[in-house]
């Protein structure tokens, strides 16, 4: 049944599998065409700066010198330690073209998290570099450094690196950003960004030959079940993955402008970055996701044709009314992925923006890492994430015996093709666990796909809550919950249920609307009331919490990791 892939009657007219030799190529040949095609566009614009195709590739190429320079070679690891600022594209390009590997470092980690991802980045034997800011510089790196040996080279920049002087002084002034001292490390090299990696010290080098085989990116994942695990992407990874959603999209080069708030440090704001300068796109840079003043801003001085945030964002958006003032009239697709979306919200988006240009997709870090996305042009299902993509075969199966599930019921999600990981670093065993015997990837996702393909995720196999035998799938009860008025987000977790070992009660934490001001208790009352009417009784919660803030994590996804620590407390 899924080996037949029979969703592909439902693409797009004229969509057809890429052949292999058209991702059979590297990112920076892939972008060195843009540079040539685009040398005099606005690359990006960062908080009134505007930088070119030309500047980037200048500074990337400064950049690639200097790591060269410090003896760095072909396979040599470069940490990326930053939020959404110009450094962090020039970093990216700059350390391809050293041919060296790309790896986000989340700058809201905490400095065990930094250490353990740079120690076994580093635990190859290969020369690895970081490139942070300067108050994670002082208030972490300088502290482990210490504990870091592989770490041999570190440049240093500040969030406003690229804006005047006199701009950079207020903001000092009024401790409007954080900042940080650098100063030398022992047995250690370090570096300023602008001082000494683009002030004209170091000279642009020739790009180190790489092939599509070879490492360029690794990304870790969340690390839900133990320590984050590195997944290890190649360079025609993302070839196809680009080059699939160009063909799956229709966009063109040079004619598209992007606002996205997904953070770098993880692979789909990485992603997000590299598809626009592959398309020679204007992209506003958003380095705080939560200022939504700053983003409407943005919006509406570059109108962008495309914007890509999680469905949080969206949500954190469209409470303020700023942005449901602007003209939306440019925007033609509001991509939306890395989380279920409820309907709802989704509905209400649409008011907002126009009917018919929300896309949600789906993917993970191990898909390089888009896998399936709702047609560009045809029908786009709410509350699906659409169909596998080009050259993907997928499969539905009991994540308990691998045994695929018919149409319509739920199973673990599972993808194959030249999107999938080539494994995660330094973890045979969890690669083996993760890959099955076929090349499937097994997700951890359970969805169900309907009859023309299309998938509804419906929970993680981590997140399904067990009630007295029956399978409670926590994103079903979540978007019925939200449609609530007086609900402006939900999150479910499993509570272990004393007097049946085996089963737990389902508990909501529940962030009111804006508009909410009543009784905290009757809001709970009522919600109770509304899951009753349209929820069977093993679904509907038996415990609700409301908090003023239900917890994110960096990348806007909600983190029940928190709350279930926040209930183990309790307990």
């Amino acid at each position: 049944m899924y080996s037949e892939r029979f969703w592909k009657k439902n693409w797009d007219p004229g969509l057809d599998d890429l052949a292999p030799e058209e991702f059979e190529t590297t990112y920076v040949e892939m972008v060195r065409e843009t540079f040539q095609a685009f040398p005099d566009k606005t690359a990006f614009g960062f908080l009134g700066m505007e930088m070119t195709f030309r500047e980037l590739d200048s500074y990337a190429g400064r950049f690639a010198g200097m790591l060269m320079e410090n003896g760095f070679e072909k396979g040599d690891v470069v940490g990326i330690n930053l939020p959404n600022i110009p450094e962090y594209p020039i970093s990216i390009i700059g350390a391809l073209r050293a041919g060296c590997v790309v790896s986000g470092v989340s700058p809201l980690l905490s400095a065990d998290q930094i250490k353990y991802q740079l120690n076994d980045l580093a635990s190859q034997g290969k020369r690895t570099a970081l490139v942070t800011l300067d108050a994670v510089f002082e208030g972490q790196i300088a502290k482990i450094a210490p504990d870091m040996p592989g770490v041999e080279l570190i440049v240093a920049t500040g969030v406003l690196g690229f804006l005047p002087r006199w701009k950079q002084t207020l903001a000092r002034v009024l401790k409007k950003v954080p900042s940080g001292k650098i100063g030398p490390l022992s047995g250690k090299k370090v570096l300023d960004f602008h001082k000494d990696v683009l002030g004209g010290r170091f000279a642009p080098a020739p790009d180190v030959k790489t092939a599509p085989d070879d490492l360029g990116w690794i990304y870790y994942t969340g690390g839900t079940t133990g320590p984050a695990k590195g997944a290890m992407l190649t360079q025609r990874n993302v070839a196809h993955n680009i080059m699939a959603l160009s063909r799956w999209l229709g966009w063109e080069k040079g004619k598209g402008t992007l606002v996205s708030g997904f953070p770098m440090f993880h692979v789909a704001g990485t992603a997000v970055c590299q598809c626009a300068l592959y398309f020679g796109w204007t992209q506003a840079l958003i380095p705080n996701p939560r200022d939504t003043g700053h983003i409407c801003r943005e919006i509406k001085k570059y109108r962008p044709s495309v914007m890509v945030n999680v469905p949080s964002l969206y949500q954190i958006l469209m409470a303020d009314e700023t942005f449901r003032a602007l003209d939306h009239s440019a925007l033609e697709t509001c991509l939306s992925a890395a989380a279920p979306f409820p309907l709802e919200s989704q509905k209400e988006l649409e008011e907002v923006i126009g009917k018919g240009k929300i896309l949600e997709l789906y993917g993970m870090t191990e898909t390089s890492p888009v896998s399936a996305m709702n047609p560009s042009l045809g029908v786009k299902k709410l509350g699906s994430v659409g169909m596998p993509f080009l050259n993907t075969e997928c499969k539905l199966a009991d994540p308990s015996t691998g045994e695929e599930v018919p149409l319509g019921e739920p199973g673990e999600i599972c993808m194959k093709g030249p999107l999938v990981m080539k494994g995660y670093l330094n973890k045979p065993e969890e690669t083996q666990n993760a890959i099955d015997k076929d090349g499937y990837m097994r997700t951890g996702d359970v969805g169900i796909m309907d009859s023309d393909g299309y998938i509804r995720i419906v929970d993680r196999t981590k997140d399904m809550i067990i009630v007295g035998g029956f399978k409670v799938f926590s994103s079903k009860v979540e978007e019925t919950l939200s449609g609530h008025p007086g609900a402006a987000m939900t999150a479910l977790i499993g509570v272990e249920n004393p007097d049946r070992p085996g089963s737990e009660f389902v508990k909501a934490f529940v962030q009111p609307a804006p508009s909410f001001t009543g009784d905290e208790n009757d809001l709970k009352d009522d919600i109770l009331r509304y899951a009753g009417e349209t929820l069977a009784a093993y679904e509907t919660p038996k415990l609700i919490e409301i908090v003023d803030e239900i917890p994110l994590t960096a990348v806007g996804k909600i983190d029940k990791k928190v709350l279930r620590a926040m209930e183990k407390d309790r307990t």
